[in-house]
């Protein structure tokens, strides 16, 4: 499938991207070499490819679930305006 110059103005006109006269040539074959691009790789046999949810065999390295702060709750809602048995108060907005 290759898109012609009208293919690649209406593309432009619902993006809403102008284009300049002289450059449209150029996106036309830059757009038309994706498109073969993703053909190529359409036509690839995946039947035995297991997939996964990201490129990289990595695995993240999560760091020991330890307490590293300690308890401020008082010394901040010293400075909030109303506090409840260590919630914040806020005024109702919904009805």
């Amino acid at each position: 499938m290759a898109l012609s110059k009208e293919d690649v103005e209406k593309i432009a006109h619902l993006s809403r991207l102008k284009l300049e006269e002289s450059r449209v040539t150029g996106y036309i074959e830059d757009l038309n070499d994706v498109i073969k691009f993703v053909e190529r790789m359409q036509s690839v046999n995946t039947d035995n490819v297991e997939p996964f949810a990201h490129p990289h065999h990595a695995y993240q390295r999560l760091r020991a679930d330890e307490i590293t702060e300690t308890d401020q709750r008082d010394k901040y809602q010293k400075l909030a305006p109303k506090v409840d048995n260590g919630l914040y108060l806020v005024p109702r907005v919904i009805e």
